[in-house]
């Protein structure tokens, strides 16, 4: 299912896994979506935060504190995803399709997150001020000059060759 997210996107998903597991937790929800989100600090998702002036830190620290009171379990080689978090990644997964974009990037999935402002992360990205179609336009915006960057740079070094 995930062939088509980027290796960031993967990573964020892995670190949401290893963080419901490092706290004991019985699901990967959209706190810990959010929680790898905040660790990547790569990608388009990172930039927008940036963009928002959304300071990574707190932000963690917000979230390890929800994630400490959850109900603990024994560790669990992979843990379900919460009927929210197969949400998220299916608003990832429009979001990316909407764009345009053959991948699913880091960017959708904080659309997807801010799609479900009934979730954890929903309500916690709102409470940071963040709203949906603001966060849509910069993404759009971000993401276009990244491509454009990275598409000058690949003349160049074909030119270079």
């Amino acid at each position: 299912m995930f062939e088509r997210f980027t290796e960031h996107a993967r990573n964020v998903i892995g670190l949401a896994q290893r963080e419901a597991q490092r706290f004991g937790n019985e699901y990967v929800g959209t706190e810990h979506l959010l929680w790898g989100l905040a660790k990547e600090n790569h990608g388009v998702a990172a930039a927008t935060l940036a963009h928002f002036q959304v300071d990574l830190k707190p932000l963690r620290k917000e979230v390890e504190a929800l994630l400490d009171q959850r109900p603990h379990v024994e560790e669990v080689e992979k843990l379900p995803e919460s009927a929210k978090a197969k949400d998220v990644i299916a608003h990832a997964v429009e979001e990316a399709r909407a764009m345009n974009h053959n991948f699913v990037g880091t960017e959708h999935l904080l659309l997807g997150l801010l799609r479900d402002p009934e979730s954890v992360a929903g309500q916690v990205l709102m409470k940071l001020g963040l709203q949906l179609d603001p966060v849509r336009e910069a993404v759009r915006e971000i993401a276009g000059r990244q491509h454009s960057a990275s598409a000058d740079a690949a003349k160049r070094s074909n030119h270079n060759g």
